[in-house]
This record gives structure tokens, C-alpha cells and sequence, in this order.
């Protein structure tokens, strides 16, 4: 089987989980296994209480894991730990670098992702030709992200018929029971949390909802 570049495998991703580090790399370890397993396609470790040199290493753990199961993984906001890793994937906010300041420093191979919280920051990530993915959330209050507003289902309605051209995922309390109302709003591809980190059964729980999102995405 030919191996996917990271462009390729971002175009087939349907499933994006994000990970603090759990209670030990053992534990990190065993959990990002079972989660890719089920079908995750990328994987991000988001922990603001790591630093620095702990965050190193525990990204090294990360890029092995995802490695042994072709999946994709990706550091959140810091160039330089996505540049002493080599990540293939760095995913910014809207108060974090610009685009020409990531590709400054880390050139044109990783991809790069965009949070977005309203239609206009969508429709500016999807022009932006230093952007290759973007969210779109949060679509309900969570706990990981405080004090960011919930944007609710009509933003994800508003970008969905907006026809991007780059992939996008929906963010922010999506879980096994309000992902039918997310892929009725026209979202095909979803980002999540708890869903997976808080399941009894991490690779059971990325099942249910990978086989449930679409075979296939619009694209246009």
C-alpha cells in the first residue's frame, strides 16, 4: 500500500481529536493506541499546563504512536516545538501568529490549521492560501476552552453553504449524542474532546462516531 503524504491523509481525515497528557506517558501511550485504533485520523496533544521540555517529550511519544497507525498528528500554537519535532501538522488560533509569520519560521511543508469562530474568519482561512485546514466552533460552551462564546449550530450552517474549498471541522461539545445535529448543519468532519478522552472505552467510543461520519466530503 502506498504511503499518503500529510495532504492526502488530511483530505481523507473525518475524525480530529485533541488530548491533554493524561495522568502518565504510559497512560498517553496506551490511550492515543486504542483511540487510533477506532479511527482517529489526527491527533493533537493540547495541554497548557505542560512546559516546554515536557511538552517535548511527550510530542515525541505522539509522533511515534500516530506513526505506527499512518495517522496524522499535530502541535497546537507553538512554532518552535513544531519546529524541533517536526510536525506535520501546527494548528494556530486567531490570537496566535499570522500565517506568513508560520511559514516564516517553518516554511511551506507542515500543514496549517485556523480557529475560527464566525463566518468571516472562516471565509478568510479558507482564502488564505497558507491555510490548510480550519474549525469552526465552538459550537457549545466547554470546559476547554473557558470563557469562549459558543457560536451554535447557525455559524456551521452559514459555512457549510459557503462551499469551502479547504477542509474543514466543526469544534467545541461534540459528542455521540449531538453528532447528528452537527452533520445535519452540514459539517462532515468533526474535531473532539471528551467524546473520546472521558470514554470508558477510548477505541470503542472513536468507533461510533468515525462510522458514523460521511464516507466521503464535498469539497467546493
Amino acid at each position: 500500500m502506498p504511503t499518503l503524504t500529510p495532504r492526502e491523509r488530511l483530505a481523507d481525515a473525518r475524525l480530529y481529536l485533541c488530548t491533554d497528557a493524561r495522568s502518565s506517558p504510559a497512560d498517553l501511550e496506551d490511550f492515543l493506541h486504542a483511540a487510533l485504533r477506532g479511527g482517529v485520523d489526527v491527533v493533537q496533544l493540547r495541554d497548557k499546563s505542560l512546559d516546554v521540555a515536557r511538552e517535548l517529550e511527550l510530542q515525541e511519544l505522539v509522533a511515534r504512536v500516530a506513526s505506527e497507525h499512518q495517522a496524522l498528528w499535530a502541535v497546537n500554537d507553538r512554532s518552535d516545538v513544531a519546529t524541533l519535532t517536526g510536525a506535520p501538522v501546527v494548528h494556530m488560533g486567531q490570537g496566535d501568529l499570522p500565517t506568513h509569520a508560520v511559514r516564516t519560521l517553518l516554511g511551506a511543508e507542515p500543514l496549517l490549521g485556523r480557529s475560527t469562530h464566525s463566518a468571516a474568519q472562516a471565509a478568510a482561512a479558507d482564502g488564505d492560501p497558507g491555510v490548510d485546514y480550519f474549525c469552526v466552533g465552538p459550537l457549545w460552551a466547554t470546559p476547554t476552552k473557558p470563557g469562549r462564546t459558543a457560536v451554535g449550530l447557525d455559524l456551521l450552517r452559514q459555512v457549510a453553504a459557503s462551499r469551502p474549498t479547504s477542509p474543514w471541522f466543526a469544534i467545541g461539545g461534540i459528542d455521540a449524542g449531538r453528532l447528528d445535529a452537527v452533520l445535519e448543519a452540514g459539517a462532515e468532519r468533526v474535531v473532539v474532546v471528551r467524546a473520546i478522552t472521558e470514554a470508558a472505552d477510548p477505541e470503542r467510543a472513536a468507533r461510533e462516531l468515525r462510522e458514523r461520519l460521511p464516507a466521503t466530503v464535498r469539497t467546493g
